[in-house]
């Protein structure tokens, strides 16, 4: 259930993508970012994230270059934002820490992120998309057509779901299995 009333800390990034990931890690020092995607179950394919492990590998259109990429994290559910976004997944994250940040590939910038309201625990991450289809290219400049949204909130753990898939890349990843 949704509350319009929750309050967001948002947090806007100018993310440097390489080979189209970016990842939200758990920052309990044991987390290690993988050098490629996990293997989704492929009953529960969101195509655009997977997490383990404290790391969740977030699928990113552009190949190389500068995307938007918003970060919002709130004390309840938010809306979605069904209107300004074509692919919306959520699956569940467990935080050791209680605080985690976003990172490019490799040796890319690490990005601080607002603490979590709950501190260690599950919360539900809310990734929404937009332009994947438009993005798979190189962007030297900030540019690119497609953005980023990622929805954080405190929940217990649950199965993964896929909000809204209208890219075409999207449905066609979350329809191979």
């Amino acid at each position: 259930m949704t509350h319009p009333d929750a309050t967001a800390d948002t947090v806007t990034i100018a993310l440097g993508v390489d080979y189209g990931q970016a990842y939200l890690v758990d920052e309990c020092g044991q987390a290690m970012v993988p050098d490629q995607p996990a293997d989704d179950d492929p009953a529960h394919s969101l195509g655009i994230i997977s997490v383990a492990d404290g790391v969740a590998l977030l699928t990113i259109g552009t190949h190389y270059g500068k995307v938007r990429f918003d970060v919002q994290v709130t004390q309840r559910e938010p809306d979605p934002d069904l209107g300004s976004y074509e692919d919306i997944v959520e699956i569940s994250f467990d935080s050791e820490a209680g605080s985690v940040s976003l990172r490019e590939w490799g040796d890319g910038d690490v990005h601080a992120l607002p603490p979590l309201p709950a501190g260690p625990g599950w919360y539900r991450l809310r990734y929404h998309v937009h332009g994947l289809d438009e993005g798979h290219a190189d962007y030297y400049e900030e540019d690119a057509p497609d953005r980023y949204l990622l929805q954080i909130w405190s929940a217990e753990e649950c199965g993964p779901r896929i909000v809204k898939s209208r890219s075409r890349r999207h449905r066609s990843w979350t329809q191979a299995g």
